[in-house]
């Protein structure tokens, strides 16, 4: 196949970008709003968005909320619901990187529903509204600050799923590049394999004639490349400022609308934070290039393709592609199996091999046989 598929595109959040950006809260939000605010830990009180916030904010009717994780739950989120139905708040603001912002979508759809929460998370109640949500991001990774995609957990269950709908972009997102000055440096490595997989799963597929569509991609993935080659100047406002905007782009959907997309790497990813705890960008570079790999025949042209578009490698093969995609992530001092990321469970490709059972459908290029060989490996670092 060699043709775009058919496809809508709209989205309609607004991005302010650049220095002061937050400042315009107080002018964007609606004059009677009653405001949920969420948040994660203290890292907004030392980069200044804390400060910033609350005088964007004097004078309007808030209520904070704080305590948000990474891989945020169902758990934690609860006691925010239930103080946005005795409040009656009607407005979400997110503070935060890509785990706040998809609580705040979270909340956004579950204050407006009775019954369980968890339905619309599991896929077994459409989402048909939500309320208004915007987002101020200081953390570069998801690009959930203009999408319609939130991933939520569940402890009790050690469940982790994506769900998705229009309803749930954000009206508007602040992005300031200058926040990211106090973030350490396994933050600034996490977000940038985050975007580059993010882009990787709607570009390394097979071709279908989308030159626009992989222009874009090839963009954004030579961006990060670059990035992560320089990876000692992230601290200047240049480095910062890129690597806050590929990283919305990556994920803001015009990359892969029309194109065919493998979401594989980040079906596995999900149950290896699921049962292991681990952040979300490391199971990706755990899982990408063994997928990579077993896949390689189906993939070997657009693999080509990205290593002359992207690597500017001349006449490298496939496997020569995947082991600069694997170098990339060594500088960046990410893991590459399991044990490198410190976990050793003799059980743990049965483990996940359960967990993605319900999940054939998003493996796509992956037979039962297949996806087992990719999990040991995976799991023991040896193919």
């Amino acid at each position: 196949m060699t043709h775009l598929f058919d496809f809508d595109y709209h989205n309609p959040t607004a991005i302010h970008f650049g220095p002061g950006r937050i400042t315009r809260l107080r002018e964007l939000l609606p004059a009677q709003a009653r405001v949920l605010w969420l948040y994660g830990g203290g890292s907004i009180r030392r980069n200044g968005v804390y400060e910033a916030v609350s005088t964007a904010l004097r004078g309007s009717t808030v209520h904070p909320f704080a305590g948000v994780e990474p891989n945020p739950a169902l758990e934690t989120l609860l006691p925010a619901l239930a103080l946005m139905r005795a409040e009656k708040l009607d407005f979400v603001l997110a503070v935060g990187g890509g785990s706040v912002i998809d609580a705040g979508k979270f909340l956004a759809v579950a204050a407006l529903a009775d019954g369980d929460p968890w339905d619309f998370v599991a896929g077994r109640r459409p989402i048909e509204r939500a309320l208004p949500l915007a987002a101020v991001l200081t953390l570069p990774a998801t690009g959930s600050e203009s999408n319609g995609t939130a991933v939520i957990s569940r402890h009790a269950t050690r469940e982790k799923s994506a769900f998705r709908s229009p309803q749930m972009r954000p009206r508007f997102a602040l992005l300031d590049p200058h926040v990211m000055a106090t973030l350490p440096d396994r933050q600034f490595a996490n977000g940038l394999v985050d975007a580059f997989v993010h882009a990787c799963e709607q570009y390394l597929t097979y071709p279908a004639g989308a030159m626009v569509q992989d222009g874009y991609a090839e963009a954004v993935l030579r961006t990060l490349y670059r990035l992560a080659s320089s990876f000692p100047q992230r601290h200047q406002i240049d480095w910062c400022q890129n690597l806050m905007w590929a990283a919305n782009q990556a994920l803001a959907g015009l990359l892969g609308v029309g194109v065919p997309q493998d979401w594989a790497t980040h079906a596995i990813g999900r149950e290896l934070t699921a049962l292991y705890d681990l952040d979300h960008a490391r199971t990706l570079s755990i899982a990408q290039p063994w997928l990579l790999r077993e896949t390689v025949a189906a993939k070997e042209q657009k693999l080509l393709q990205m290593g002359r578009e992207v690597f500017r490698l001349a006449n490298a093969d496939a496997l020569q592609v995947i082991a600069e995609i694997e170098a990339l992530y060594r500088r960046l001092q990410m893991p590459l199996s399991l044990p490198e990321a410190g976990i050793s469970d003799p059980d743990a490709s049965e483990r996940i091999m359960t967990a993605l059972f319900p999940q054939q459908h998003q493996l796509r290029d992956l037979d039962p046989p297949a996806l087992r060989r990719v999990l040991s490996a995976l799991s023991s670092g040896t193919a």
